[in-house]
C-alpha cells in the first residue's frame, strides 16, 4: 500500500476520509494537500502514479501537435480536470476545449460540452482505467472524440474513437502507427516517430 510519503506528503500526513457516499466533485477544489493531479471516479480519490519517460515525451508530442495546428476557436489544455456529474471528475492527459469556455487563471475544470477532444495517455497503473472505466464515462458524457495512447515498441500507437450517434459508444478504433492524420475534430498530422526529438510546425 502506498504511503504518504511516495506522494511527497511526508510521513505525519493523513489521508482525508472519505464522507457517507463517497466525494463529489466539488470536494476536489476544497481537500487539502491532496497530491497534484489526483482525479476524482465515482466518488473515490484516485493517485496518479510517477511520471514515465515515455509518457512525458508523447504527451509532449501531442500537446505541441495539437497546439501548432488547433484552429484559433479552441484551446489544449493538459492535464486539467472535467466534470462529468457529482461522483465524477476525470483529469485527461490532454483535452482540446471551446477557447471561450475559459474563465480565468483560477479555472480547475471544463464543462462537457466545452470538450471537443479528450487524450488519454496509458501507463502501467492506468491500463484498466484508460482503457474501461474513462472510455465508458467519456462516452456516456457525450465526448465525441477520444484518443488512447499506448507504448509500443518504443513509440506511442494511437487508438482513435469517434462516438456512434446511434448508439451513443464509442465505434471500433481506427489504430495509427508512424503517423497520425485525421480530419476530426479538425485536420491533423502528428509524425509520431518523432515522440523523442523537436519537431517543428512546417512553414
Amino acid at each position: 500500500m502506498a504511503a504518504a510519503r511516495d506522494y511527497g506528503l511526508g510521513d505525519g500526513y493523513t489521508w482525508p476520509r472519505p464522507p457517507a457516499g463517497g466525494w463529489t466533485a466539488d470536494d476536489l477544489d476544497r481537500l487539502p494537500n491532496l497530491p497534484p493531479h489526483t482525479e476524482l471516479i465515482d466518488g473515490s480519490l484516485v493517485l496518479m502514479s510517477p511520471q514515465t519517460d515515455f509518457r512525458m515525451a508523447a504527451m509532449r508530442l501531442l500537446e505541441f501537435g495539437l497546439w501548432v495546428q488547433a484552429p484559433e476557436h479552441l484551446y489544449v489544455a493538459r492535464e486539467m480536470t472535467t466534470r462529468l456529474g457529482k461522483w465524477d471528475r476525470l483529469e485527461p492527459d490532454l483535452m482540446v476545449v471551446q477557447r471561450s469556455a475559459r474563465t480565468g487563471p483560477d479555472q480547475t475544470w471544463y464543462e462537457p460540452d466545452d470538450v471537443v477532444l479528450t487524450v488519454e495517455i496509458v501507463s502501467r497503473d492506468s491500463v484498466r482505467r484508460d482503457r474501461d472505466v474513462k472510455h465508458r464515462k467519456y462516452a456516456d458524457a457525450g465526448f465525441r472524440h477520444f484518443w488512447r495512447v499506448e507504448e509500443e515498441g518504443g513509440l506511442p500507437v494511437a487508438y482513435v474513437y469517434e462516438l456512434d450517434p446511434a448508439t451513443q459508444q464509442y465505434a471500433v478504433p481506427v489504430i495509427h502507427r508512424d503517423r497520425l492524420k485525421l480530419d476530426l475534430p479538425f485536420p491533423i498530422d502528428i509524425d509520431l516517430t518523432a515522440f523523442d526529438r523537436p519537431q517543428r510546425p512546417n512553414p
